[in-house]
């Protein structure tokens, strides 16, 4: 398989071409079988779990030890994914909430759901996590100057980092549809999820290094390719659709 290309392939039927233990980090974003469109609905929740355990075994092989898999889904979908995953021996780090800020269905019979779920995992513990390179902007200032910083009772002097502070499990990121909106419209995108480009920037930022190469399942709009070409590291991904696959090439082309 050439890196820096996406195929126009099935899953299961890509992955079976990648050579084991061969990949640093992998990032899917499956269908939830959530019936946004024919892509994402399946005959039953039993097709839809014997698809999922298939290419994520598959997916397993190929990643090399201590390399580090991200999966987006739905909290419930995910819980699922966790069991199975830690049975499969892989390393539990964190569950990411995704708090979108919009978007949501309002709802009377429960609370809104306004998140959705990024399980990180890895085969063993992760052998990269550049943390420095994913800091947050601290909440607030008010109470302390980088010079200075806090006095704490022990006498000891905290002093804030200057790029920010360590990166939490719950990320606040728009949809994409609302970062793309042109004159605070929001316009019909090529795929109905694409995931936010931050979002993207900061798993690679995090758990890869330059030229490593990254793993791209279910491309959809070709997000984590582009963010990967982008920060300076290889990609191979796999895209079944092919209008979704035509607009991938078209924006590594053009990016």
């Amino acid at each position: 398989m050439i890196k820096n290309k996406i195929y126009n392939l099935d899953v299961c039927n890509f992955l079976e071409k990648i050579d084991d233990n061969s990949i640093d980090l992998i990032i899917a974003d499956p269908p939830y079988n959530i019936g946004i469109d024919k892509w994402d609905k399946f005959k039953s929740d039993s097709d839809y779990w014997k698809f999922m355990y298939k290419w994520i075994s598959l997916a397993i092989k190929k990643l090399k030890d201590n390399g580090s898999i991200y999966i987006f889904n739905n909290q419930k979908n995910s819980a699922i994914l966790l069991t199975y995953l830690i049975k499969k021996g892989v390393h539990f780090n964190n569950w990411i909430t995704w708090y979108k800020k919009d978007g949501f269905h309002p709802t009377k019979t429960k609370f809104v759901n306004n998140q959705e779920t990024i399980l990180f995992m890895s085969k063993g513990k992760p052998k990269t996590f550049n943390f420095d390179a994913v800091r947050m902007p601290y909440l607030s200032t008010k109470r302390f100057n980088a010079k200075n910083g806090i006095k704490a009772k022990n006498g000891n002097r905290w002093i804030p980092n200057k790029n920010g502070k360590l990166c939490t499990d719950v990320w606040e990121f728009s949809s994409e549809r609302h970062n793309l909106k042109n004159n605070g419209k929001i316009v019909k995108l090529c795929h109905p999820t694409i995931k936010p480009t931050k979002i993207i920037e900061r798993i690679i930022l995090a758990s890869s290094k330059q030229n490593d190469l990254i793993l791209d399942l279910f491309s959809g709009s070709g997000q984590t390719s582009i963010c990967a070409k982008k920060l300076g590291r290889d990609f191979i991904g796999c895209e079944i659709n092919k209008k979704f696959y035509n607009f991938c090439l078209e924006r590594l082309k053009n990016d």
